[in-house]
């Protein structure tokens, strides 16, 4: 959740830590702050955006070639200056920013309390920083060890950067559970909860596994141990990110400009995938080392949360109709606490855009322990689910920085379909007049995507009409079911209008008891075998006078004579309808809170990468 963000070597550190808040702010911005040493070390954190922190410390004394930030998304203690990252000692001679939960936090400060520690916040980080002080008393001279023996007494995830004032020349990091990037220059280091603020100073990067504590020192030398003491030799990786990818490119905001990248996206998805659609040849590098599982898979469960659960029950339709096998979509937040059955010959898809989702990550281990193969679907190459799965593929979307996910969606449903035929024609579930058609369908899904984006303008005065709505109601049904939980997703978390999705015969079973006059339900009708069905749930709407918005297709007339206002999209087949229906409820959202003053990018209480449970 939390953004870090850390640097020593020669170079100013303020400059480089404050535009790397900027490139984290995504993960949190309750409040932030800042760490600089150079005789001493400087305390700077203020409550609100990385913008009110960079007003605060304007004129303040930033000097120093060693440095930590922190931009944060509240767990423990409400978000005020008090509160805010780095936390230290009460003589400031540690001080450290911290991402994660200290779960045995409330026991560890009573232990430190009655050592004769004082704390003056609410957090569970401030614990840590006097933790390690109480280690240090105990004698050993070395800080890396003292920070590895502090470690091993948490409790919980954690991805820290830590000063201390005995060691000028140190800058000492470690991850449990929470991610965290060394990028490596010449005789300097770049540290980040993720590699998008180190793609402008260096390439070369370093993901560090949980349990490592690694030293980095202001003479280019780099130390990593367990914390346990066990050295371990770093595998330097090579960053493949372009410095455009994280800039708005002339949008108003991310999230505008994602939407609007869906098709180059979806197209990066198919690149080298998609190899051949009149002979169907579809070619899957990521996953050859488990195909045998795929093919004798007896089950597959997809394991997701959010924008990502919503795929997942689409790819639950997908494969059990190419491929006929049960196929369930788990929340990964309430696996493994339900006791699950895992078979050996079950194959468990865990589905994030970040790959650090804390409790996909925790449902995959889950299942792997319990004997089921894991196949990880993540845009971040080099993420802690990627790591950890048996095999995975990549979604290639590009940096998401927007809160509110978009073309992470279209890119994963776009990820399982491929998969989904790649298995059915080696098992002959799926016959090849009926792949290729598939085929020949999702190459033009680019251009159709692009057919619907020039909606925009449009969508934008159907939101004017209903932007002081007070709830929504989305109904779908078949694959427009999850189209419908995503969109009124969409509304809720950046607009603020109370919205629930639906399956289309359900709103008789409660939600038709709220429609009248003022509430506006969104309807996704496009062609396909639902949609006589979806008519006369219209029907029933239009009859308790309410606002009907549909999503039909391109040149259905039936519907949009007893719609209130509708969009089109191009006629598709219906397994692939999510992916354009879903475009213009993600522009009607995203007006909606434009119009409304909501800040899309950054919606309140929310954080792009859940990396606490």
């Amino acid at each position: 959740m939390c953004g870090i963000v850390g640097y020593i070597g020669k170079k100013e550190a303020y400059p480089i830590i404050i535009g790397g808040l900027k490139r984290l702010e995504y993960r949190g911005y309750d409040s932030a702050g800042v760490a600089l040493f150079s005789d001493a070390i400087r305390v700077f954190k203020h409550k609100g955006k990385v913008a009110d922190l960079e007003k605060f410390i304007a004129e303040k004394n930033t000097s120093g070639a060693l440095g930590i930030g922190h931009t944060r998304w509240a767990t423990h203690g409400a978000p005020n200056d008090v509160n805010a990252h780095p936390h230290g000692t009460e003589d400031g001679g540690i001080v450290l920013v911290h991402n994660g939960i200290i779960e045995n936090y409330a026991t560890l400060k009573l232990f430190l309390e009655k050592k004769g520690h004082i704390f003056s916040s609410e957090t569970d980080t401030e614990v840590l920083a006097h933790l390690i002080e109480e280690v240090e008393k105990g004698g050993e001279s070395d800080f890396s060890s003292v920070v590895r023996m502090a470690l091993q007494k948490v409790s919980g995830a954690y991805a820290i950067a830590v000063l201390s004032a005995k060691n000028p020349d140190l800058l000492v990091v470690a991850r449990k559970g929470s991610p965290l990037v060394v990028g490596v220059g010449e005789k300097e280091f770049y540290v980040a909860s993720d590699a998008y603020p180190l793609a402008e100073y260096t390439k070369r990067v370093i993901y560090l596994e949980d349990g490592e504590v690694a030293s980095l020192f202001r003479d280019g030398r780099m130390e990593i141990k367990t914390i346990t003491h066990e050295s371990h030799t770093p595998q330097i990786q090579v960053l493949d990110i372009e410095l455009e990818a994280l800039e708005k490119s002339g949008f108003d905001h991310f999230m505008q400009k994602e939407i609007h990248e869906q098709p180059r996206a979806i197209c990066d998805s198919l690149r080298g995938r998609l190899y051949s659609v009149e002979d169907a040849v579809i070619q899957l590098g990521g996953i050859q080392n488990i195909e045998e599982k795929l093919l004798a898979a007896k089950q597959f469960t997809f394991l997701a949360c959010g924008t990502s659960w919503h795929a997942g029950l689409i790819g639950k339709k997908i494969f059990e109709e190419i491929l006929r096998i049960p196929t369930r979509t788990e929340y990964a937040s309430e696996f493994r606490y339900g006791n699950p059955i895992i078979g050996k010959d079950e194959v468990f898809f865990g589905v994030s855009q970040s790959g650090e989702t804390a409790d996909t990550l925790a449902a995959i281990q889950c299942a792997k322990e319990g004997g089921g193969t894991i196949v990880g679907i993540c845009n971040v190459v080099g993420s802690s689910i990627a790591r950890a799965a048996h095999a995975g593929l990549y979604t290639h979307a590009g940096p998401e920085i927007g809160v509110a996910s978009t073309k992470a969606f279209t890119t994963q449903i776009t990820t399982l379909l491929l998969l989904a035929l790649y298995i059915g024609q080696k098992k002959k579930t799926i016959d090849d007049v009926r792949i290729k058609k598939i085929l020949r369908a999702l190459s033009d899904v680019s251009e159709k995507t692009e057919t619907v984006l020039t909606m925009d303008s449009y969508i934008k005065d159907i939101a004017r009409k209903y932007k002081d709505a007070k709830n929504a109601l989305y109904l779908g049904r078949g694959y427009g079911f999850p189209v419908a939980l995503e969109g009124a997703l969409k509304l809720k978390e950046i607009s603020y209008i109370h919205a629930e999705g639906y399956p289309a015969a359900e709103m008789k079973h409660g939600p038709i008891a709220l429609v009248d006059e003022y509430m506006p339900v969104i309807i996704i009708a496009p062609e396909g075998p639902s949609y006589e069905k979806i008519m006369s749930n219209a029907e029933e709407i239009r009859a308790r006078k309410g606002k009907i918005i549909a999503v039909v297709s391109e040149g259905d007339r039936r519907l949009e004579r007893i719609a209130d206002d509708y969009m089109e999209i191009p006629k598709i087949d219906d397994m692939l309808s999510p992916l354009l229906s879903v475009v213009p409820l993600q522009l009607f959202a995203y007006h909606s809170a434009v119009l409304r003053g909501c800040d899309v990018d950054r919606p309140r209480n929310l954080a792009k990468s859940v990396t606490v449970e």
